[in-house]
């Protein structure tokens, strides 16, 4: 067994072989106790009935104050201060605000799927407004409650002392139905975070009773009963059948879901685009904030002029967009008008510009961590979550059916000393006339218990009439009826089951209703910027500075550079493609080539296209299109084979793609023509190895490599080409002459070999700078 992580008593003593604890076990131990307290205390929820601790103790504290269910015949409401009061009082010694907050959300039809609380007053909005003080909101019990409420006081649930013990709490409410996906959570602990979407209770149901009655009930057809979340505020699911799934199976993931719209035709073929749902955590007032930005966009920190993004962002709404209005109300919880620049704008380009550019479409996570039955906060899948349920609910109902026999049980017990009595009454009436303890004599006379003597003793004389005992004895058949049934629920797991599932039908009939929230699969709205494709030179400096010459053909000595700058390199490629930058740590970064400023001037420093990592300086750049192959290495004498697709990042800064040790250094991206077939490495001792390119595989998500050459503990990889036939060396003689030397087969054969072999030394006297394909 487990020590346990609050028992202080197991601790090692101090060093001076006392009692004493170390401070850092001490730290230690009450950090966990902290840890788990928050966890379980109040951030996650109860698979069991999907709530968290101050959610519990609210709703049983209303009901304890009389706030009924709200409808015909319910109790009025009262000051959420009273109820907030009682709360802090009895069962959580917390803030005030924490247990507003609470209350409120119970009472959110935005927040929540089924509202627990019905309040009365303004209890906030979507937008961010907060509610009104409690002292002038009300509130009271939702008729769904009951579900969560009805059976407290029915021997279902235990119950445990206050924070004072001065009373008792329940530790769990009897729910009826899986609250924990009905009304989903969020909250954040210490080292774990919960985000639970809401569900539409009849497919919960449907999926519960499909569960009770086969327990192997396989996935596809689970998920074909509880397909996605259900949104309070409706939207639409555009994330496939696939990832939705795979979020059940595994507890975590993340959904796409987007706003629903529909457009409004006006007079003279004029429209207007209307969104009347929107996605979990959006808002009509975020919506319009990110417009704002989008359409009058400010400088960034730091920077001195509006990015190139921010420019053709700003171009492309204006284009498309004259203006937007919120003309939500209490009608229309949700309605966001959109008028196009003209009615000559395609519908579909501004709706995926919005779409695009504003939380119109977002993500909604999926992290299916609660407490689970065992009392352990866990990540569930959503059969796991169901399967728990279901064992509480089977507990409970087991529970209550005991805790009814009993009362049964003893009624019966009741009715039939009574029966007793009246079968000899005239005696009764003497013993208890002539008898100095009454009790103990009839108790003697007529075998009784105590309990039966007790009530005879204190039966009225009415009671002792002779249609009494017709009373009794209908009593005692019904009685023994609901004995019978009582039994069978207990003894027999088969009417256990179809309790459960006439109680869960009936509860789905009473409460459930439509979904809100569409579930439709669709590709992700991206704004396509149209290029023209078109040939471009890009001319890069030693220092990093980047244009774009339109056509090819060009001779670099023509180009001019800030003073005590130069030519880094020139790459002709098209519009359409993308510039690569490789960083010294190993990071890639890409900018588009249509992005690039022209040649008139000396162009832009890359730096400001991109967010280089702190402490990277930039080392090698390469340009072309996204299928053009390349061949990565670095001086540790490891590399890879990947495309200029494989290192693009919609990110300005970039991603991580080549894994260096802090001494290794990467070199120069090397082209791969579909001539070339064979591998060449030099190494800084001159040692030359050539191996088949056939050797080596793709890597796209990039890393370590394989091992291109074998290099001794001195040595670092100097240089490597890929080439066909014929491999041009290129170098300094004596003297420092440049020389350029061309080996063939006769002069490879030496050099031929594996890949991660350690070569041989060049017979050319020359120290060797570059290698190229000949």
């Amino acid at each position: 067994m487990d020590p346990n992580p609050n028992d202080f008593s197991t601790l090692p003593p101090g060093d001076d072989g006392g009692d004493a604890l170390t401070l850092a076990h001490y730290a230690e131990r009450a950090y966990l106790e902290y840890a788990l307290s928050v966890v379980k205390g109040r951030a996650l929820p109860d698979v069991c009935d999907g709530q968290k601790p101050v959610q519990r103790r609210i709703l049983y504290s209303m009901q304890r104050m009389g706030l009924a269910f709200a409808g015909a015949g319910g109790a009025k409401p009262v000051k959420c201060a009273r109820v907030v009061g009682d709360v802090l009082g009895r069962y959580h010694p917390h803030g005030d605000t924490a247990a507003y907050d609470a209350l409120v959300r119970m009472a959110q039809d935005f927040s929540q799927r089924y509202p627990l609380v019905d309040g009365q007053g303004n209890f906030g909005s979507r937008d961010g407004d907060g509610a009104a003080a409690m002292r002038y909101t009300e509130a009271r019990l939702a008729p769904i409650a009951r579900l969560l409420l009805d059976e407290i006081d029915e021997g279902t649930i235990d119950f445990v002392p206050n924070y004072d013990g001065s009373t008792e709490e329940p530790a769990l409410l009897p729910a009826r139905l899986p609250f924990v996906l009905l009304n989903g959570a969020s909250g954040i602990a210490v080292g774990l975070a919960t985000e639970v979407p809401s569900h539409n209770l009849r497919e919960v149901a449907a999926a519960v009773v499909a569960l009770i009655r086969d327990e192997h009930l396989s996935d596809e057809d689970l998920y074909a009963l509880l397909p996605a979340p259900d949104y309070p505020g409706g939207g639409q699911i555009i994330s496939s059948e696939t990832d939705i799934r795979e979020a059940y199976r595994t507890g975590r993931g993340s959904l796409k879901v987007r706003a629903r719209w529909k457009i409004e035709e006006l007079a003279r073929g004029q429209w207007q685009l209307v969104v009347t749902e929107l996605p979990p955590g959006a808002s009509a007032q975020r919506v319009l904030e990110e417009i704002e930005e989008l359409s009058n966009p400010k400088i960034k920190a730091g920077k001195k002029a509006l990015s190139t993004e921010q420019v053709q962002n700003k171009a492309l709404l204006l284009s498309v967009l004259d203006g937007v209005r919120d003309e939500s109300n209490k009608d229309a919880m949700v309605r966001m008008v959109f008028e196009p620049r003209s009615r000559t704008v395609e519908q579909q380009e501004l709706i995926t510009i919005l779409l695009a550019h504003t939380s119109l479409e977002c993500s909604a996570p999926i992290n299916l961590t609660m407490v689970g039955a065992d009392g352990r906060p866990t990540q569930k899948s959503l059969r796991r979550i169901l399967v728990e349920w279901i064992g509480f609910r089977q507990a409970t109902v087991r529970r209550r059916t005991e805790h009814r026999l009993a009362r049964v049980l003893d009624r019966m017990h009741v009715l039939e000393g009574r029966q007793l009595v009246l079968l000899n009454i005239d005696e009764v009436i003497r013993i208890i006339r002539e008898s100095d303890e009454p009790k103990a004599a009839l108790i003697a006379r007529f075998a009784l218990s105590d309990r039966q003597a007790e009530d005879i003793l204190e039966i009225r004389l009415r009671q002792l009439a002779r249609l009494e005992a017709i009373r009794i004895e209908q009593e005692l058949a019904e009685l023994r009826t609901e004995q019978g049934k009582l039994d069978d629920i207990l003894a027999n797991p088969g009417t256990l089951r179809r309790l459960l599932i006439r109680e869960i039908e009936a509860d789905a009939k009473a409460h459930g209703d439509a979904r809100r929230t569409l579930i439709q699969a669709e590709k992700r709205a991206v704004v396509e910027v149209k290029v023209v494709d078109e040939p471009v030179t890009l001319v890069v400096s030693q220092k990093g500075w980047v244009r774009a010459r339109t056509g090819h053909g060009h001779d670099p000595a023509g180009f001019a550079f800030k003073a005590g700058d130069g030519l880094y390199g020139t790459f002709e490629c098209r519009t359409v493609d993308a510039l690569v930058v490789l960083g010294s740590d190993g990071r890639v970064y890409s900018v588009p080539v249509n992005t690039l400023p022209g040649a008139r001037g000396d162009g832009v420093p890359i730096t400001s296209l991109i967010e280089l990592e702190a402490g990277s300086q930039i080392l090698h750049y390469i340009a072309g299109s996204a299928s053009t192959p390349l061949l990565l290495a670095h001086s540790g004498g490891t590399g890879l084979l990947a495309q200029i697709g494989d290192l693009i990042s919609r990110q300005k800064g970039g991603k991580a793609f080549l894994t260096l040790e802090p001494s290794e250094r990467c070199l120069p991206p090397l082209p791969v023509a579909l001539e070339h077939r064979q591998v060449a490495c030099l190494s800084s001792s001159g040692r030359l190895l050539v191996f088949g390119l056939d050797e080596l595989k793709r890597q796209p998500n990039g890393g370590r490599g394989l091992m291109l050459m074998d290099l001794d503990e001195a040595d670092a990889l100097a240089a490597v080409a890929t080439f066909g036939a014929v491999l041009k060396l290129v170098g300094t003689g004596r003297g420092g002459k440049v020389r350029e030397d061309t080996l063939r087969a006769p002069s490879l054969e030496i050099h031929l070999g594996k890949r991660a072999r350690k070569g041989k030394p060049l017979a050319s006297s020359m120290a060797v700078q570059r290698m190229l394909p000949a």
